[in-house]
């Protein structure tokens, strides 16, 4: 499950939330502080025939499952490497006569491993299932009855001959399930695709403006320092999108997780009303801002489907209409219109547009009042990538230019972690050569380009001369 490096952090008691993880050495921007495997994980119903059930990848075409005609994966590796957690599936999901939901199948495919492994501390964890947290005594009325609905399905689900656990066991790892659940994407980082418990991780504290992210990487979570973490520093991660008002990320964390965050930024209300920003001039009434946020809302949901299921020009359709009724009313640092320019700028940037998801980029990092250390930067980054891509080398090479400076002031120019946050040295030596090679031959540098999009050798024809054209048709001599 896990694959090293937790020697890098120390479990403690976080003042006033309980256990934490502190560093046990100084870490420095994009530093991985730990890496871990998934105790189990799940792909998410409605993907169960399009995702791979071992390395999460989206694949066009899955080799299925020959019992259970439910399990679909990219390869016979990928299938071999899958038999030790799906061998207990396959059976039951035969037995059972149906393929249960992905909160069902989690829960059990947790529990035959502790049937295989018992309740202990495996190797390189710092926490074992039965200790995470599962809030199950803070669930409301309509959790409560969610949770025996999905007991009683897992009892008729697990097999008979199969290790049997208390009811009260069954309904803590549910519980775990709820809070500790970290959701996995695919390969493009575009679509949420499962679901999966990773204990180490469970131990990271919430905090709005964090000093860690998480990464999913080929099959495991990285947790990465977004700048200086000192030794025995605690180490914390956002829960939730820290774009959004406070009131609006306290009610998130109360009924998702159960706490009340006390952070600088909750209590203070830091950047609000720049969150909710609207045009001065003319400056909107409350009635149509008050129409346009829940408007905005509404949006998101359908994108949030749509995405889901994979509908990405449905995606950017929403995207455009959304953003043409916001413009009039929210300023550019309104947090409904920054999410709107995120989404659809990643989005046609997997699409290949890119020379329209760069000047939706150019607007998000305008606008944009992300963390200093990470999703500033980032986008900036993702803005400057963007516009390489589209051809705009010039603009492009600024934006990697703007961050690769940025971080040097931030962390200093010598230190080592320049080399490997997203790579800015290596892409702005990259990218200073193309644009060299743009200003000495625009000709050239586009044909070299075009030759390297389609992945084909370079065929250089003649530039474009003052002489007639040649004929359309071939003329028989």
């Amino acid at each position: 499950m896990t694959i090293g490096r937790m020697e890098n952090v120390e479990v403690f008691t976080a003042e006033g939330k309980g256990r934490g993880l502190k560093a046990t050495k100084e870490f420095w921007a994009a530093d991985v502080i730990f890496a871990e495997r998934a105790y189990s994980a799940v792909v998410f119903d409605s993907l169960v025939n399009f995702v791979c059930h071992t390395c999460f990848k989206r694949q066009e075409k899955l080799h299925r499952c020959g019992q259970c005609k439910f399990a679909h994966y990219c390869d016979r590796t990928c299938q071999k490497d899958a038999w030790l957690n799906h061998k207990n599936e396959c059976s039951a999901i035969k037995r059972y006569g149906k393929v249960p939901n992905e909160n069902i199948r989690l829960a059990a495919r947790i529990m035959w491993r502790v049937e295989r492994e018992g309740t202990g501390l495996t190797e390189g964890c710092l926490v074992s299932v039965d200790d995470l947290q599962n809030h199950v005594e803070h669930f409301g009325e309509e959790e409560q009855k969610e949770l025996r609905v999905d007991v009683d399905t897992f009892l008729q689900y697990w097999p008979p001959q199969s290790q049997q656990f208390s009811m009260q066991y069954i309904s803590h790892i549910f519980g775990v399930i709820n809070c500790n659940g970290f959701t996995l994407s695919d390969q493009r980082g575009l679509q949420a695709v499962g679901v999966g418990i990773f204990p180490n991780l469970g131990l990271v504290n919430h905090d709005c403006w964090p000093n860690c992210t998480v990464i999913f990487n080929n099959g495991k979570i990285e947790l990465r320092a977004l700048g200086k973490i000192s030794e025995g520093e605690e180490l914390t991660v956002s829960y939730i999108d820290f774009l959004n008002v406070s009131e609006e990320r306290k009610r998130q964390l109360k009924k998702q997780y159960y706490f009340d965050c006390t952070c600088e930024h909750c209590q203070k209300k830091l950047k609000d009303d720049l969150f909710l920003g609207v045009k001065d001039n003319p400056k909107p009434s409350q009635e149509v801002v008050k129409e346009m946020i829940q408007f905005s809302k509404d949006t998101l949901e359908k994108i949030d489907k749509a995405r889901s299921e994979g509908l990405y020009h449905e995606v950017v359709k929403l995207c455009r209409e959304c953003l043409q009724k916001q413009e009039p009313v929210f300023a550019d640092t309104n947090i409904y219109m920054l999410r709107i320019l995120s989404i659809v700028s990643e989005v046609l940037s997997y699409l290949q547009a890119f020379e329209e998801a760069s000047d939706y980029a150019r607007r998000m990092v305008d606008g944009e009042l992300y963390h200093q250390q990470c999703p500033l930067g980032m986008g900036v980054m993702r803005a400057g990538l963007t516009n390489w891509h589209a051809g705009n080398i010039e603009v492009g090479h600024g934006m990697i230019l703007q961050k690769y400076i940025r971080d040097q002031h931030v962390l200093g120019a010598c230190h080592h972690c320049l080399q490997y946050i997203c790579v800015p040295q290596a892409m702005r030596v990259q990218t200073e050569m193309e644009l060299r090679m743009f200003r000495q031959n625009e000709f050239m540098y586009y044909k070299m380009r075009e030759a390297a999009l389609n992945n084909q050798p370079m065929q250089v024809m003649a530039e474009p001369s003052n002489e007639p054209a040649p004929a359309l048709f071939h003329k028989k001599q």
